[in-house]
């Protein structure tokens, strides 16, 4: 399917945009557009009146006037007046305005950050962090010129070309007064020719800054990983050949402004010479006044002073939509995972899980899980085991509906977690991950995060319950300290503690244990898992683990290899089987009894 013509998609992006400028259910934001108007106009009027004016002033110093010096003073003081209330205009029109800006900027923004969360997790892992934060960015400062240019420039602008078209029509007659629209019309139809080629290099010097943000938040996000890799000096290649593509990219972009100011400078002192020139002889033929030689060089520099604008204007209209464009892009990214229409809200009665012949696949032609089928009933904990690889995580992934499931069905107490909203059904589920990865923030807050509004009793008390708060009353800022980037500035046991204890004060009836202790050692390890045992009573648990000492007193013990459950039952039991689990028992037990001659 071809891409509707440039004309029609830029007209598209403002149909869009407009309803942010007029909004439904908000008179008061409405008013204050209709007031802004009338100061525009009011402004404008204000500067038509200032070249009489000063025609006024000339003609009123020619000789054998001097009698009449109090008139030419009093056209001094409204002249003087006349520039003093275009300000004015301006700047209450400013100040009326800025509320109806700043709530369509807040307004889009809000869309944008609110749809991105919305979208799918395979969507977030596709994608470069640093090249949305950047489209998001842009796409929301442009809010603010789209509007001002288009109801503070392109309206005044046709409103003074139609006010001095008439007045030439009338002072210097039809011939003049085409030849103003001539050039009116040349000026445009240039300006669009020019800022269309520009857009081009606009857009790829916009793809060019992507691609180099991306590069520097990629590069400084895995900054461990750089240092590790001694790779300080790649880097530095890779982020300098995106900058040195950026830098083409503008220069060519900058270069081509340079050549479109040249040709609407050349267009509008060609017309400010050739009327300049036709009232000068009006002067020398006894038509017209010096006065109205002031007069009409006077209209021009102030129709040329907006018209300067309009290109400038038109160039950041064209920019805007382009950087508008990859936000509504965003903004139309499909949802892979949506609510039902209609779907009520997850009604946990004890908890119970359960997965019915569930396949699944990330991509078509690659199936993960291969009709997979357990029970936990409520109340009590399953544990899944297995190999790297096996399709452990991916359960508590669609557990939490991240993806949805090629065929089967997953539920919660008979309800299918497809059938009802996502945000009840999160709501209901705890999760401490492998990978903890905390905001740029307090403890306290990444603790609370589980529990919004949480009070400093019950922080304190989930800390506990994660052997963290001794811990965490030692630091000099105690729950007050930062714990930085991704939480950089706590170790990995720690990290993961903060992570259970947010876990714990979320207080949920199902709780997804994926290796919660896989970076403790194992004193800590003891600690934490007996916090566990103690909050997984009387919920429904599923235990991701890797270590198989953690899981032995699970109610049922899931072996998966290859998306298929092999084996299954209690810890005893399976070694009785002597099957794969006993062989992962034994050579982690081996392993274990290594580590322990090794530390002697």
């Amino acid at each position: 399917m071809s891409a509707p013509p440039a004309g029609k998609a830029d007209f598209a992006i403002l149909k869009r945009f407009l309803p942010y400028l007029w909004p439904a259910g908000r008179p008061g934001l409405k008013a204050r557009v209709v007031v802004a108007m009338l100061f525009v106009l009011l402004a404008k009027s204000t500067l038509l009146v200032m070249p009489f004016a000063f025609k006024g002033i000339i003609d009123r110093m020619a000789p054998g006037l001097e009698a009449g010096i109090d008139i030419a003073v009093a056209l001094v003081m409204a002249y003087s007046l006349a520039r003093f209330g275009g300000v004015l205009f301006d700047n209450i029109r400013n100040a009326v305005f800025e509320k109806v800006g700043q709530d369509a900027a807040r307004r889009l923004a809000l869309d944008v950050f609110s749809h991105i969360h919305n979208l799918s997790l395979r969507f977030h892992l596709t994608r470069r962090t640093g090249a949305l934060t950047r489209i998001i960015e842009r796409g929301t400062k442009s809010i603010d010129t789209m509007l001002y240019f288009l109801l503070f420039n392109i309206v005044p602008t046709a409103f003074e070309l139609t006010a001095v078209s008439v007045i030439f029509w009338f002072k210097l007659g039809p011939p003049m007064m085409l030849a103003v629209l001539g050039m009116m019309l040349a000026y445009i139809g240039f300006t669009q020719k020019v800022t269309e080629w520009r857009a081009a290099l606009r857009r790829e010097m916009v793809d060019t800054d992507n691609r180099a943000a991306a590069r520097a938040v990629d590069s400084l996000l895995n900054y461990e990983t750089v240092k590790y890799f001694n790779a300080e000096s790649l880097e530095r290649h890779n982020y300098g050949a995106a900058i040195q593509r950026y830098a083409r990219a503008a220069t060519r972009s900058e270069t081509s402004l340079a050549w479109l100011n040249i040709g609407q400078s050349l267009i509008t002192n060609l017309m400010l010479a050739a009327a300049m020139a036709f009232t000068v002889q009006g002067w020398a033929s006894g038509r017209f006044t010096p006065g109205d030689v002031v007069l009409i060089n006077t209209l021009l520099i102030q129709l040329f002073r907006p018209l300067d604008m309009l290109g400038m204007v038109y160039r950041e209209i064209k920019q805007g939509l382009i950087d508008m464009e990859s936000m509504f892009a965003l903004i139309d990214t499909p949802a892979e995972i949506a609510d039902a229409p209609g779907a009520p809200d997850l009604a946990v009665r004890g908890g119970e899980v359960r997965f019915d012949d569930v396949r699944f696949a990330y991509e078509a032609d690659r199936e993960i899980l291969h009709g997979i089928g357990f029970h936990i009933p409520a109340g009590r904990t399953t544990a899944v085991v297995g190999h790297t690889g096996a399709g452990k995580s991916t359960l508590s992934r669609i557990l939490y509906r991240f993806y949805d499931i090629s065929s089967g069905s997953v539920t919660i107490d008979g309800q299918d977690i497809r059938s009802v909203t996502q945000a009840s059904l999160r709501a209901q589920i705890g999760i401490v991950p492998q990978d903890t990865v905390l905001f740029n923030e307090s403890i306290a807050y990444n603790i609370a995060y589980g529990k919004p509004g949480a009070t400093q009793a019950e922080i304190e008390a989930a800390a506990r319950g994660a052997s963290i708060h001794s811990f965490i009353e030692r630091l000099p800022q105690g729950y007050d300290t930062p714990v930085g980037e991704r939480g950089l500035k706590l170790s990995g046991g720690e990290k993961q503690r903060v992570a259970i204890a947010r876990t714990l004060l979320k207080n949920p009836p199902i709780l997804i244990l994926d290796e919660a202790t896989s970076a403790l050692d194992s004193t800590t390890e003891a600690e934490i898992q007996a916090a566990l045992g103690a909050v997984a009573q009387d919920r429904t648990t599923l235990v991701i683990a890797h270590r198989l000492s953690t899981i032995t007193s699970a109610d049922e013990i899931l072996v998966m290899d290859q998306g298929r459950i092999i084996e299954r039952g209690t810890h005893e039991a399976l070694l009785a089987r002597s099957g794969r689990y006993a062989e992962m028992w034994a050579l982690q037990a081996a392993e274990s009894r290594a580590e322990a001659m090794a530390a002697e």
